[in-house]
């Protein structure tokens, strides 16, 4: 069997173990969503408290379309399955990554994946339990005398969802700088140099990602900011406790110094003499 018949053989396989991955999760998400869909409208409903706790008194949300008041719940609905099912889902994909990696990015995979999913979780909650009542407390706050405030349940999932993965994300930055660092990508020092672009970079990433409103913003930048300089600690640790590896190449001696014209004329020298003494050697 020739080269490229084997190369050919192994892309197909790693295309069928791939498909094979994501089949394992899309039905783990498909079963975890099946399970939770008679509690749709429960799931909704915890997803708008923080908005209808928020609202004067007679306060409501409303569907301005005709399928919302089912499409949504399911939407919900989802997004929860998804994130029940994400381990698993991020298990597969280390499954199928895992072998073309080497042994020492071998150990960073398991403890990355279980930080990763817990701190995505843990922005999650953080927007809903702490930003959320805020937010909303101070936009209704604003609200002119006679104005209604009826916010469609559409347009409030879609802004949630994006507060979510806003906040989300933004917990994965320690698992960002100490995955950098232990890869060799960039070094501690560099990270404490470029400390003020990334605080200017985070009030930037909390103006995209958040309502135009400057509590929202700031809500977002601080902790982005906070999760910087916890993942740069995190790294110093982590790299002063890590032995560090052998390598192959010769320490060359600190005092070492180049041969001079002279010496390296006597060297040349002494190694032609050394050759005219062996036997059999030209006269």
């Amino acid at each position: 069997m020739s080269s490229a018949q084997v190369k050919e053989d192994s892309f197909i396989s790693h295309l069928i173990e791939l498909r094979d991955r994501l089949v394992r999760s899309v039905l783990a998400i498909v079963v975890v969503f099946v399970c939770l869909f008679p509690w749709a409208k429960d799931i909704y409903s915890l997803l708008a408290k923080p908005l209808l706790a928020a609202m004067p008194q007679g306060g409501h949300l409303i569907a301005t379309e005709v399928t919302a008041p089912f499409f949504v719940p399911v939407k919900v609905t989802m997004l929860a399955a998804f994130v029940i099912a994400l381990p698993w889902v991020l298990y597969q994909g280390w499954s199928f990554v895992a072998p073309g990696l080497y042994e020492h990015e071998k150990r960073l995979g398991i403890p990355i994946i279980i930080s990763g999913v817990v701190l995505f979780i843990v922005g999650m909650a953080f927007a809903y339990f702490a930003v959320f009542p805020i937010v909303f407390g101070a936009i209704i706050g604003f609200t002119p005398a006679g104005v209604q405030v009826a916010t469609d349940i559409g347009k409030y999932v879609d802004f949630a969802l994006t507060m979510f993965m806003a906040f989300g994300l933004t917990f994965e930055v320690p698992v960002v700088v100490v995955l950098m660092v232990r890869l060799g990508w960039i070094s501690i020092e560099k990270l404490t140099e470029i400390r003020p672009y990334v605080i200017v970079c985070a009030f930037v990433i909390g103006a995209i990602f958040t309502p135009p409103d400057i509590l929202s913003q700031t809500m977002l930048a601080i902790p982005l900011w906070v999760l910087y300089e916890a993942g740069i600690l995190v790294a110093r640790f982590v790299s002063k406790s890590s032995p560090k590896e052998p390598t192959s190449e010769p320490v060359q001696p600190n005092d070492y110094k180049p041969m001079t014209d002279e010496q390296m004329e006597r060297e040349l020298d002494r190694i032609e003499a050394e050759q005219k003494k062996e036997p059999g050697s030209a006269p």
